[in-house]
């Protein structure tokens, strides 16, 4: 990899950063460690570094050289910084707080007490913990704003393509085994009696309740919902916006310690107790019975997805239309069943597609179209067909094949030197200090100040 290539590389990890999982940064003993640099009032932290580098090598990043991510980080904390001194840029402190708030709220709910929290993210306290998370968010907010309205004009031409390609065509990697699938999925539909018996059991549970068993007892024994069962049902500070919409109307329209009637839901059927509320939070607990098809629901759904097949064979309707009319995935059926692959394109991996997927897709060529099979969405049980949009075999990258794909590259090194070059034209008015454990770094860019030799 040259040296224009790697920096390409760094800067265009910036996303990345920003994007990485928020629960995996809340790690108190580690934010408050050494500082590694500061840009103007901003602050890199040696664990910043650390968390990068790891983050980086579980992505499959073959180079790891600490300087380099020190010097990303340093990159991305200048766009932070200039981004707030930005009067083109909204502020939004205000509202970055209120959403730590509700972050915050969010993850306590998934635990008994605050203590226990705090003690799993080992934060002293509940101030420092929702400091760390509206640090997480402002710097994701201020840094991606600012490196949109750096590169927002930013384009490529016909020729800059070619010509990108031919610079770095022997760097460029082979691109692996891909397929494009679209795809039909389907709920299995309750019966009616089915229905009707989930109803009962909650109302007979309900009637226990009100005989004398306690709630709590009742959704230890009953309740199918894996999140809460173990603590009694219980949920505590649900922002208002947080649950799925059958279950907080229900909730927020009981008294305290009033229990609802059975009500429907994505997931199945609940009763819902209301413990308290106080704005926009609240305490409540439930007890739910998952809307679990059985084998002849399961049965009936594939005989629908087969004849939707044959329709599909027949030439009566098109793949597209069929998934626009008939499918229950909102991400796909809005786009002819299209699904997405981890970039955003219609092509995928073969080797990142689930082996209960690739079972199912073992011997079909392209326009093929799979039997209907059972598979799983977010925990719920769907029917799905498959078609074969596409299928490109393993190849080295061209023009001819590939041309999107080496643009969006393109793009992105014209993008990463719009930064650097913005970066760089910061540097002579910005105040920079870097930890004296990083002297021996080479960096591109002259963050040491150091007086250039002509």
């Amino acid at each position: 990899m040259t040296n224009k290539l790697k920096i390409t590389f760094l800067l265009g990890i910036f996303m990345m950063i920003f994007s990485s999982n928020m629960n995996a940064q809340l790690k108190p003993g580690e934010l408050v460690d050494g500082i590694a640099a500061v840009i103007g009032d901003e602050i890199v932290l040696e664990s910043d570094v650390n968390e990068q580098m790891n983050y980086a090598k579980q992505q499959g990043a073959s180079e790891t050289d600490k300087c380099d991510f020190l010097e990303n980080l340093i990159s991305n904390k200048l766009l932070v910084y200039e981004a707030k001194k930005d009067t083109l840029i909204e502020n939004r402190s205000a509202a970055i707080k209120e959403q730590a708030n509700a972050k915050y709220r969010q993850l306590l709910s998934q635990f008994p007490d605050e203590k226990t929290m705090l003690a799993a993210y080992k934060f002293r306290n509940g101030y420092e913990m929702k400091n760390a998370i509206e640090k997480i968010d402002v710097d994701q907010y201020y840094g991606q704003a600012k490196y949109q309205r750096i590169t927002e004009k930013a384009d490529v031409t016909p020729n800059e393509v070619t010509d990108f390609y031919n610079l770095y065509k022997m760097q460029l990697p082979e691109v692996k085994d891909e397929i494009s699938l679209a795809q039909i999925m389907i709920y299995p539909k309750l019966t009616d009696a089915h229905k009707e018996d989930l109803i009962k059991r909650l109302k007979k549970i309900k009637a226990d309740i009100a005989a004398g068993e306690t709630f709590e007892s009742q959704a230890r024994i009953y309740s199918e919902d894996e999140g809460s069962a173990a603590n009694g049902g219980l949920y505590k500070n649900i922002f208002k916006g947080q649950m799925v919409k059958p279950f907080e109307a229900a909730a927020l329209n009981l008294q305290e310690n009033e229990i609802s009637d059975p009500v429907e839901s994505e997931f199945g059927y609940h009763i819902i107790q209301l413990i308290k509320k106080s704005g926009k939070v609240y305490d409540a607990r439930h007890i739910l019975l998952k809307a679990t098809p059985t084998d002849d629901e399961i049965k009936t759904a594939k005989a629908k997805l087969d004849s939707i097949k044959g329709l599909i064979i027949a030439g009566k309707i098109t793949f597209k239309d069929a998934a626009f009319k008939f499918s229950d995935d909102k991400k796909t059926k809005f786009n002819a069943g299209i699904i997405s692959g981890a970039d955003g394109s219609d092509k995928i991996e073969r080797e990142s597609i689930p082996g209960s997927i690739t079972y199912e897709l073992a011997g079909l060529n392209k326009g093929d179209i799979t039997s209907p099979f059972e598979d799983d969405d977010n925990k719920r049980k769907v029917i799905k067909i498959i078609k074969m949009e596409d299928v490109i075999p393993a190849h080295q990258i061209t023009l001819e094949t590939d041309y999107n794909r080496i643009k969006q590259m393109a793009l992105n090194k014209k993008r990463n030197e719009m930064i650097e070059k913005f970066v760089n034209s910061k540097l002579p008015t910005t105040f920079i200090s870097i930890d004296g454990r990083y002297d021996s770094c080479n960096f591109k860019a002259n963050w040491k100040k150091e007086s250039i030799k002509k």
